[in-house]
């Protein structure tokens, strides 16, 4: 047996055996200490991956009802919820937009306004990878941006007799990569974290303001521009060429990639409707109060505006596109069954078994049991606890899902909130937005081992250009979160 297999079949189930018989938490809850114990061997397993994620998801259905930590039935509504919908509503209109290539077109688009240049390179691959990974998953992004990208570094190689052109096309993929990752981390959609803190902090404070999809962008766009314009800044410092070694390339070398595509057909435009008519239902659906000037949301046309929400939403429009027909495929729909089954049903299951674990932590009390042994730490200003929020989950997150750390970790800040009376958004935006800024290993998300997969990054390369920007991310998402969070989200309130 392997080292995990040893640690995951046997050691954990000892220790968890042992803590059942010997340990006794909280004297007549019995609830914390098992409920401790399922949250340690999923841990364990999710760390491991010794059973698919997905797999180690499912747990908390078999073992919360047997431990008596929660009702079957109940256990099992939480695999299915509103953040679910929003999930698989955002998720359907993006394989559309992949389905008619609509995100190429858009990724060729950008490209050709930024231009040719080192510095205007780099910008134009990472604000593409960027924006997109804003609305479609990271992966698919990184996957997309990478035909791109290496055609234009054969290109350069061709150019410079394969000279001189290494160090470049090193930041170009790791501009698609740190791009990806950083641009999901600005809407509620763009990555699964996200959607997991928002759930979890309902769960746990359901009587306060919803995290809308504008709450959100409103303090995390800011955020993320930040942290990727100084991620282009430091890659273009790092892997810019000498002025006498870079050979110019053709101004039209993106146009040409653009007009191979042909012209732009019914269903890109349909689609890019929709896709433009729900990002404006997401902003818009609330009233965006900016102090002085209060922008009313259109929910407020409905009668029972409370019963919308941001999931309503995004299933509506992508039912949409299951009824427009193709023009040029007769008999086909703008979305079909086969191109929405390729939904990452395995992400569905790993959010709701994280939220299933979340409220057995709430149910059973063990959250604040957590809470009260960190409550030390809230001796110390706020600013010095959200940066060590961020530094561990940030290196913590290079090796583990960062799902799996977001929805392992945010029920242990919430209980800490509530028994310190710290707001509760200062510890857990900066933790979930931290389980995004994993740019060291390849390993750490998907959009790393795929740039990496190309065999022209070492992982001494990305290692060390992803340890500064880990740290640089982790006091920009502090500072942030200490004054402008004050501002979106009123955290100086308790």
């Amino acid at each position: 047996m392997k080292i995990k297999q040893i640690i995951s079949f046997l050691i954990v189930p000892l220790i968890i055996i042992g803590i059942l018989l010997f340990v006794d938490l909280v004297p007549g809850n019995p609830k914390v200490t098992r409920t401790l114990c399922v949250a340690l061997l999923m841990a364990v397993w999710w760390i491991t991956e010794v059973v698919p994620l997905a797999v180690t998801s499912l747990l908390p259905v078999a073992l919360f009802p047997l431990f008596g930590i929660m009702n079957g039935k109940d256990v099992s509504a939480t695999y299915f919820n509103d953040v679910i919908f929003l999930f698989m509503g955002g998720f359907m209109v993006a394989l559309a937009m992949e389905r008619w290539n609509l995100h190429k077109r858009i990724a060729l688009n950008i490209l050709c306004i930024t231009g040719v240049s080192p510095a205007r390179i780099l910008l134009g691959f990472m604000a593409s990878s960027f924006f997109l990974s804003m609305w479609i998953s990271n992966t698919a992004t990184a996957m997309m941006m990478l035909p791109i990208a290496m055609s234009l570094i054969r290109q350069l190689d061709e150019l410079m007799k394969n000279k001189n052109t290494s160090a470049f096309s090193v930041g170009i993929l790791l501009s698609i990569a740190y791009g990806a990752s950083v641009g999901g981390v600005a809407t509620l959609v763009g990555t699964p974290p996200n959607l997991s803190f928002s759930r979890i902090f309902s769960i746990y404070f359901p009587a306060a303001p919803e995290i809308s999809f504008s709450m959100w962008l409103l303090f995390a766009l800011p955020v993320a521009l930040i942290i990727g314009g100084i991620i282009w800044a430091y890659l273009y410092f790092c892997f810019r060429p000498k002025k006498d070694e870079w050979a110019t390339i053709d101004k039209n070398t993106f146009s040409v990639q653009l007009e191979r595509m042909g012209y732009t057909g019914f269903e890109e435009k349909v689609v890019f409707v929709v896709f433009v008519v729900l990002a404006f239902l997401w902003l818009f659906r609330v009233d965006l109060d900016f102090g002085a000037v209060v922008v009313p949301g259109w929910a407020r046309i409905f009668p029972q505006r409370k019963f919308i929400n941001d999931g309503t939403v995004a299933v509506f429009m992508a039912v949409i596109l299951f009824l427009i027909p193709s023009k040029n495929e007769k008999g086909k729909k703008l979305l079909d069954w086969p191109t929405a089954s390729r939904l990452p049903w395995h992400i569905l299951l790993l959010f709701g078994g994280g939220f299933a674990l979340a409220t057995g932590f709430m149910v059973s009390g063990l959250s604040l049991w957590f809470g009260e042994q960190l409550a030390g730490l809230a001796s110390f200003p706020p600013v010095w606890i959200i940066l060590l929020i961020c530094l561990t989950i940030t290196f913590l997150t290079e090796l583990t899902s960062n799902t799996a750390t977001t929805e392992m970790i945010l029920p242990i800040l919430a209980g800490m909130a509530i028994t310190s009376g710290i707001h509760p958004l200062l510890l857990m935006i900066p933790a979930t937005i931290s389980a995004s800024m994993a740019f060291m290993l390849p390993v750490a998300t998907p959009p790393n081992a795929i740039v990496f997969g190309t065999n022209r990054i070492s992982v001494g390369q990305m290692a060390r250009t992803g340890l500064a920007i880990n740290l640089i991310g982790a006091i920009v998402i502090t500072l942030m979160m200490y004054f402008w969070g004050n501002v979106i989200f009123n955290t100086n309130q308790t």
